[in-house]
């Protein structure tokens, strides 16, 4: 089992990023994917998350109203679409894989992606 996320960089603040999480070695549509960030000298924690149904669960308010989240099944990946960017929203994004069902708890999830940098500053 393999994720891997992409897309991560440096923007300035109001611009957008779209990350990328591309899986191979398991069954893709039943996973619900999570994205979750680290911000330089904190603990990892959730933003956003599509079941396997399409729902999405957002773990960040405040990334409510910038930031969506999509699933294309045909090419196994999930999408994060990050507008408005704010300096806040500067970290790793990690991806991760939980059967069916989004969950709060970054434990449940058993697959990780390595993690990409974004950067917001001007």
């Amino acid at each position: 089992v393999q994720l891997q996320a992409s897309g991560g960089g440096l923007v300035q603040p109001g611009g957008s990023l779209r990350l990328s999480c591309a899986a191979s070695g398991f069954r893709f549509d039943v996973q619900a994917i999570g994205w979750f960030r680290q911000a330089p000298g904190k603990e990892r924690q959730g933003v956003l998350c599509i079941s396997s149904s399409g729902s999405s669960t957002y773990y960040d308010e405040s990334v409510k109203g910038r930031f969506t989240i999509s699933r294309d099944n045909a090419k196994n990946t999930v999408y994060l679409q990050m507008n408005s960017l704010k300096p806040e929203d500067t970290g790793v994004y990690y991806c991760a894989a939980n059967r069916w069902v989004c969950r709060s708890l970054q434990k449940e999830y058993a697959y990780w992606g390595q993690g990409t940098l974004v950067t917001v500053s001007s």
